[in-house]
């Protein structure tokens, strides 16, 4: 996990990641549907930063494991990993890490 927020922390990668998660749809899981995948240089077009910048963060966020890519043809595909949604709302639920609601605390 901390291997996600060091790649996250950096304001273009978040940026990156933050678009790529618009394109899931609402109450399904992100995949390598076509729906859901966004061409880089679509994504770097949209989010005003230079070809080399995106491809440098890209680079990052694939390494870190938050997205996939493929190559079609010309053009380079990407989408957040689905696995790693799971991995952060498991991360942030209620009973993570034995954080507990404030209903399920006992009174002092």
């Amino acid at each position: 996990m901390a291997g996600y927020f060091k790649a996250l922390a950096h304001p273009h990668r978040l940026r990156i990641f933050l678009r790529l998660f618009a394109q899931c749809r609402p109450g399904s899981p992100c995949c390598a549907d076509d729906g859901m995948k966004t061409c880089v240089g679509e994504l770097g077009r949209r989010l005003d930063i230079c070809p080399s910048t995106v491809s440098h963060h890209m680079k990052e966020l694939r390494q870190s494991g938050l997205i996939r890519m493929e190559r079609q043809g010309k053009t380079v595909d990407c989408w957040i990993d689905p696995q790693v949604l799971q991995d952060l709302a498991l991360l942030f639920s209620p009973d993570a890490c034995g954080v507990h609601t404030p209903s399920k605390r006992r009174s002092a």
